[in-house]
């Protein structure tokens, strides 16, 4: 069955639906930390709280969807398996939810996919297919196999399930810090702004949910601001897990209900952002360091208040922060050159 058969049936998971998916993912994942940070709240100027998924079993937050979707498959479904397409993170989760369930998946994933997170599939069992320059041409070829082949066709984003599945991680949140002011939150398909806006809102309206894209690859907040679902010719950043050149329909529809606003940011600064967290003992991604690069470029607005960034992956190879802290380091003297000046 091909992703847009399905679009028919979508409706935003509620959130009762995230209440049941956390039943079913806490059999299967503790809560991931949520650690105050003394050195980021003091040079941001607020209360910073991170949201540590880059500690899950894959390395980020896509797990919890993957788990809670596969426990709702029919039998006919587990019998036939999955098929999805993914740079690394999305996919990561699905093999690992499908070995738990016995299920047979296939990751498509673009020609430049991260090493680290290809080979990761493949260790849970996945059979993985490199195909095309990026994920959309990947999931191009993917959703033909799903065709093709009778499988289960799992999209990234335009699955409530995955979604409901995520939104788990905001509901540990609230627990933890119930008198948030702001969250932070890295959108590439958008399942995980998704979830966080629908809990944050049913609880306190008054949250802020910010979702923050790379400005390379800005292809949400465009369809956000102009109110349509738009697809980019190409586009580049490094952080793989939040690079999409299209939007898709049901995360869209999502955050222009529950989400206030978001934040463009450059790939030097969430390569500064990177540096930024090994100071804090903790290893991420392009995309997992989205969040505090979006809260240094808004740090105004954050001024004295309660917020949590979401730390969403902490897939990353030795060559990526190796360039991560090369460039750092490079803006840092060309800073230090300026006020010198």
């Amino acid at each position: 069955m091909g992703g847009t058969d399905r679009r028919h049936q979508l409706e935003p998971p509620t959130f009762h639906d995230i209440l049941r998916a956390r039943a079913v993912v806490q059999r299967y994942l503790p809560p991931t930390p949520l650690l105050h940070s003394p050195l980021l709240s003091e040079r941001l100027g607020c209360q910073v709280y991170l949201k540590c998924e880059q500690l899950q079993p894959i390395g980020a937050f896509k797990v919890r969807g993957g788990i809670y979707l596969m426990s709702k498959l029919s039998p006919e479904e587990r019998a036939r398996g999955v098929v999805t397409a993914s740079t690394g993170n999305h996919g990561q989760s699905i093999a690992y939810a499908a070995r738990l369930f016995g299920v047979r998946a296939i990751i498509y994933a673009p020609e430049g996919a991260n090493p680290l997170k290809v080979a990761a599939m493949r260790r849970l069992g996945a059979e993985v297919v490199l195909t095309g320059r990026d994920f959309d041409e990947a999931r191009l070829a993917c959703e033909a196999r799903a065709a093709a082949d009778g499988l289960r066709y799992i999209h990234s984003a335009n699955e409530p399930d995955l979604i409901a599945g995520v939104g788990t991680y905001a509901l540990e949140i609230l627990e933890s810090v119930p008198d948030l002011d702001a969250i932070i939150v890295p959108i590439g398909a958008g399942s995980g702004v998704c979830g966080t806006g629908i809990v944050m809102k049913t609880v306190d309206p008054a949250i802020q949910v910010i979702g923050v894209q790379a400005a390379g690859m800005p292809v949400v907040y465009e369809s956000w601001r102009k109110g349509q679902l738009l697809e980019l010719a190409d586009g580049y950043t490094f952080a793989e897990g939040i690079a999409t050149r299209v939007a898709f329909e049901l995360p869209l529809r999502i955050i222009r209900e529950r989400v206030d606003d978001i934040v463009l940011v450059s790939d030097e600064e969430i390569a500064r952002a990177m540096i930024e967290l090994l100071e804090t003992r903790i290893v991420a991604e392009g995309a997992g360091a989205a969040a505090l690069a979006a809260a240094h470029r808004i740090r105004d607005r954050l001024a004295g208040k309660t917020v949590v960034l979401v730390v969403s992956g902490g897939n990353v190879t030795l060559e990526t922060l190796r360039w991560a802290w090369e460039l750092a380091g490079a803006a840092a003297s060309e800073q230090a050159t300026e006020v010198g000046r």
